[in-house]
């Protein structure tokens, strides 16, 4: 005789909280608004999978007079750890939804906001995402907050059940002269497609032999850190697949992957890809191919770092042997066109040299006299 449960508990069904727009920056970064406590400018916040709490920036912390607590708490990224003082209790309020008893942990992040032309005023992480469930349209770029519950999904999409700690932990396929399946950080905040631990690299025997690398860097937690740039057969997400993707390997000294529980980060480049639902209480993402999945990769090699200070886009980093040094480039140069665009936004900057190959006119300013000099932006899948 079969015998059934009486009673069931029924989780309730989702309901909708607010909704509100998001910039997308290079890389796909993507940056909300938000007012902090009772403070009335609204403060720029990178969304971030990819951060284990939530945090402010220093600059930002001491313009607001907060007190600050020293922890024994030490955070970890791609260029340094550091331990960190707190900011307790306090509250984030985005259009129709405050975020109360947030502590918030206090990072310089003059860097990115030196990277991305925009002040960077702080990460939002899991300390948001663990509370509701988060839909991003990568499409209209619109971010809708929802309670935990019952949550109807569009249709045409794929669920992932990523592991959880306190970063969403997801399986996923990358293919060279090998095939490897490994798991790896979902990281939003991360604006590449992927980062490769140079161990897992090495060890899986990924890439096919003689394998063209090229001298890079990006920015992180600590700082700038060399890397190295390639690009790989195949990169797979759920049943999703990318063919010839242009990857970063770097030497993870500060072990921020944890190899070889994990072995690199999948970063928003892949994911702007999609439009996502972030459902943290379920422990699961839904990601969904969006007008952007054809979107050709960044395959662009200049070895320029290039940053916005005291309101004009320098060249500071010039990679020995890149294109940038054959050109003529100098540490210092102020830029003032690309191919007859005046504009000094470095993010129109960035598109131009990340959308061509091939030779670029560019005018510099070097000791207050303009300079002309043509880059060969070089093809890395060549």
């Amino acid at each position: 005789m079969r015998t059934a449960a009486q009673e069931e508990f029924v989780p309730p069904q989702s309901r909708f909280i607010t909704r509100f727009p998001f910039t997308q920056l290079s890389g796909g970064i993507i940056i909300v608004r938000a007012q902090f406590d009772q403070f009335a400018d609204s403060l720029n916040f990178v969304l971030d999978t990819g951060s284990g709490g939530i945090s402010l920036d220093s600059a930002t912390a001491h313009a607001m007079n907060l007190p600050l607590t020293m922890s024994n708490k030490t955070i970890r990224g791609i260029a340094g750890l550091k331990t960190v003082e707190f900011a307790y209790n306090h509250s984030l309020k985005f259009p129709g939804l405050t975020v109360e008893n947030l502590d918030f942990h206090i990072n310089d992040y003059d860097l990115l906001t030196s990277v991305y032309g925009v002040k960077i005023d702080g990460i939002v992480g899991f300390s948001f995402l663990r509370r509701y469930i988060v839909r991003i349209d990568n499409d209209e770029h619109w971010i809708e907050v929802f309670t935990p519950g019952i949550f109807k999904y569009p249709r045409g999409g794929y669920m992932l059940r990523p592991d959880f700690s306190t970063l969403p932990l997801q399986m996923a396929g990358v293919s060279d002269e090998k095939s490897i399946f490994s798991r790896f950080i979902f990281d939003t905040g991360a604006g590449l497609n992927f980062l490769l631990s140079k161990d897992f690299v090495e060890d899986s025997s990924l890439l096919k032999k003689g394998k063209k690398l090229y001298p890079t860097q990006a920015e992180g937690l600590g700082g700038k850190k060399l890397m190295e740039l390639t690009v790989i057969k195949e990169v797979k997400v759920g049943p999703y697949k990318f063919k010839k993707v242009p990857v970063h390997i770097f030497e993870d000294e500060f072990n921020v992957t944890s190899y070889p529980l994990q072995s690199g980060l999948i970063g928003n480049d892949i994911m702007r890809r999609f439009n996502v639902i972030l459902n943290y209480p379920e422990r699961s993402i839904y990601i969904k191919p969006n007008n952007h999945f054809g979107d050709p990769f960044d395959y662009s090699y200049t070895g320029l770092g290039i940053y916005l200070q005291d309101g004009e886009v320098r060249v500071i980093d010039v990679i020995k042997g890149s294109p940038g040094e054959k050109a003529g480039f100098l540490p210092g140069d102020v830029i003032f066109s690309i191919e007859s665009n005046f504009s000094k936004n470095i993010q129109t900057y960035k598109n131009l040299f990340q959308n061509a190959t091939g030779r670029m006119r560019v005018i510099v300013f070097r000791n207050d006299a303009p300079v002309s000099l043509t880059i060969d932006v070089k093809d890395i899948r060549k």
